[in-house]
């Protein structure tokens, strides 16, 4: 039996901090799993993944100390369940707008009798034993809610059986209200929308999380109440150690 220790964190109320990975190399999972993240996030909808190297970053992040999730291309049954039955311990869907889309996740993530996920998950094995027995419980399954509407239905959408929390987009979320950040007036209605998402998560029982791209982003939504965050991705981190370098050489 595979425990998800970050969903295990989360529970806890301990922030789990995770890594993005979106250039469809499974070296590059396995090089960043060993370092201390809670959880590497396999970006299928941004990134350059596909079902086969999906499965194979999933085995290299195992080697290291993470859990291995996912963010799936759509809020479709069939995309969700061959990321799970490749092996992913947690799974994001992004721009859930209704009760009715959360509940579609749920069926896709959940077995019955929660949801309604076929059985035959082929690509489990390196979990361990009894993966249908333990996988609804181990399973993390977090909604992207990136968008005003989605912002004001909030708690109703969290409060779906099957949901663990959220994981908001900040960038969907501003071109949704129509604000622009770098005014201060944006930044501060904005922000001050995160926070009531967060809040109205935790009103739902639910992880409040969001998409950050740095360190100190991320302990700036953890002060706020997050617990399920990103701090970063391969590629940036690739484009920011070459820039360092070239900086260092005066070029």
């Amino acid at each position: 039996m595979a425990i998800n220790k970050a969903k295990q964190r989360m529970l806890e109320g301990k922030p789990a901090f995770g890594a993005e990975v979106g250039l469809g190399s499974a070296l590059s999972a396995e090089l960043i799993s060993p370092m201390g993240f809670d959880f590497i996030l396999v970006d299928n909808q941004h990134g350059a993944w596909d079902d086969n190297s999906s499965m194979t970053a999933f085995r290299s992040i195992a080697l290291g100390v993470a859990t291995p999730m996912a963010r799936v291309r759509k809020n479709e049954f069939g995309a969700i369940g061959r990321l799970l039955d490749r092996g992913a311990m947690g799974i994001i869907v992004p721009m859930v707008n209704s009760v009715e889309e959360a509940e579609a996740a749920v069926e896709a993530v959940r077995y019955p009798p929660i949801g309604g996920r076929s059985g035959g998950a082929f690509g489990t094995g390196y979990l361990g034993d009894g993966y249908m027995q333990w996988a609804n419980d181990e399973i993390f399954l977090a909604i992207q809610l990136e968008t005003v509407r989605a912002a004001e239905i909030a708690e109703d959408i969290l409060s779906v059986e099957g949901i663990d929390g959220c994981w908001i987009g900040p960038g969907d979320l501003s071109m949704s209200m129509g604000v622009d950040l770098s005014d201060d007036e944006g930044w501060k209605a904005h922000d001050d929308l995160i926070v009531e998402m967060f809040e109205a998560t935790r009103r739902a029982g639910k992880i409040p999380g969001i998409w950050t791209g740095s360190a100190s982003e991320a302990l700036r939504r953890h002060e706020q109440g997050g617990l399920f965050l990103t701090t970063g991705g391969d590629g940036p981190w690739v484009v920011e150690g070459a820039r360092r370098t070239l900086a260092e050489l005066g070029r």
